[in-house]
């Protein structure tokens, strides 16, 4: 969540590691994701396209295997370059339910999708490598600074990927189903602080908007749950975000040894944030603040020091960036903008920098993928977010004022059809959103056909035992008969 990089997320947990960025460099207030999901995420940040675009629809659609990508380019241009850890961006790679999951979103009843949130603790105060794997990636980048980059002629690129502090996958859930437990150690949940961990406040289900509802409902979220429950699994999701503070501390610290940080440029970012039980819902998946506002800090040679950046960017920034800092001509089809004006000042000073005048005012994020009934369309301009819907008439769009509403729990669309009128004419000249909802209905439908018929008759009970739990079970007939309505 990237509000806990800056006043006042950032009381509720120690993050060291950034803070020391956020000294040495820039902090972007308003980051985003261009989707808030994992692999179209990640596509559109190594593409620099936006989702609609490169069509990395859900968690199995993402780009085509041996796309170019920002570090391939740097490659070509003589930099060493290096990835370890979570990839995620090309196509295939998540479970199949990710691949079938049109007809949750398409047929006329609902199942839930993911465990109940939970939180577990584990081991004790001196129980540090909670997240095993992301540490042995932190120590394999570390060893790869120290060993190799340290005698280096060429200049070097390197990516590292980590889990955390992605909820873990829940045991008792089964295999196939979704990560909802919340797992740390008291060692990190001692950096937390509890009385800075704000409850939020949720609508009435009958209040909620029907998108909302739907995603609730099939996260498992729409039962009783407790405040002292609330509160756990957020401050257990900050501990989780402590945990990966150290990580980016570990190479901040190689840097350091190598005499190499003063002439490295350091990026911290990611590919979502969390909901952690804001709006009645965990995961991601969504366009509201928690979900969709990401991290981004930049420290470096020519990064301006202590600055907080309040232009609205995005994930497709990051490729121009790269390739701006590395002095390398950068395509003309890309979505996004270089960063190098903003991290050098030029902010205050817009007028003084061409680049700075042609990034627009608005960013852009949309979402195609599952615990969602619709295709969703986010634009933020200035104070205003606003969320349209599948083609634009059959959901109501919403409309957040972000300065008198930063929790987003006053939907004024209704209010302010002018305002909506403006926005939503500004999202159709960057997207046919109609077109593309289409496109996406039109892309499940061929694809959960086609699985569904190299299935035969079992494909009933492949669907049991993927993701939506064990609603299915229930009344297996029902729903059968229903997809094939759908279909």
């Amino acid at each position: 969540d990237g509000r806990l990089t800056f006043h006042p997320g950032n009381q509720t947990v120690d993050l060291p590691s950034i803070r020391f960025i956020s000294r040495s460099g820039t902090t972007f207030l308003n980051a985003y994701a261009n989707s808030p999901i994992c692999c179209p995420s990640r596509a559109a940040m190594w593409s620099g396209l936006f989702t609609h675009l490169t069509e990395s629809w859900n968690n199995f659609k993402g780009l085509d295997p041996g796309y170019v990508t920002w570090m391939d380019l740097m490659e070509k241009h003589g930099y060493h370059t290096q990835k370890y850890g979570k990839l995620d961006y090309t196509s295939g790679h998540h479970s199949v339910s990710n691949r079938v999951e049109a007809w949750t979103r398409d047929v006329d009843f609902l199942l839930r999708q993911e465990g109940r949130p939970m939180v577990n603790l584990t081991g004790d105060k001196k129980h540090v490598r909670v997240m095993e794997a992301d540490w042995k990636n932190t120590d394999k980048a570390v060893s790869w600074i120290k060993e190799e980059a340290i005698n280096f002629t060429q200049p070097f690129v390197l990516y590292l990927g980590l889990n955390l502090p992605h909820p873990y996958p829940s045991p008792y859930a089964g295999e196939n189903f979704g990560a909802s437990t919340f797992l740390t150690s008291p060692y990190w949940l001692q950096k937390v602080n509890y009385g800075a961990v704000k409850i939020p406040r949720w609508s009435s289900l009958s209040e909620m908007h029907p998108v909302d509802y739907y995603s609730s409902y099939t996260k498992n979220c729409t039962g009783v749950f407790t405040k002292e429950e609330v509160r756990n699994i957020r401050a257990f999701y900050y501990a989780m975000c402590a945990e990966t503070d150290a990580m980016l501390g570990e190479i901040i610290s190689a840097l350091r040894d190598t005499k190499l940080l003063q002439k490295t440029m350091v990026i911290f970012t990611a590919d979502h944030g969390e909901l952690a039980m804001e709006h009645r819902q965990f995961y991601k998946m969504s366009m509201y603040e928690g979900s969709s506002h990401v991290p981004l800090l930049v420290m470096g040679p020519g990064v301006k020091e202590e600055q907080q950046v309040p232009n609205v960017v995005s994930l497709v920034d990051v490729y121009p960036t790269m390739l701006g800092a590395a002095r390398i001509p950068v395509p003309q089809n890309l979505s996004g903008y270089s960063l190098i004006p903003l991290l050098r000042g030029k902010a205050d000073n817009e007028v003084s920098h061409p680049e700075v005048l042609r990034r627009p005012r608005w960013v852009l994020s949309e979402f195609h993928g599952c615990n969602v009934n619709s295709s969703s369309y986010m634009l933020r301009v200035g104070r205003w977010k606003y969320i349209a819907y599948a083609d634009g008439r059959s959901v109501l769009p919403q409309l957040f004022d972000l300065s008198e509403d930063p929790d987003e729990l006053t939907n004024v669309a209704m209010k302010l059809p002018g305002v909506v009128r403006s926005l939503d004419r500004m999202l159709r000249s960057v997207v046919n959103y109609p077109k593309v909802s289409s496109a996406v209905h039109e892309y499940n439908k061929r694809e959960f056909i086609t699985w569904k018929q190299s299935l035969g008759q079992n494909y009933s009970n492949v669907i049991a035992n993927l993701r939506w739990h064990r609603d299915w079970l229930q009344q297996p007939q029902k729903f059968e008969s229903a997809i094939d309505k759908w279909l």
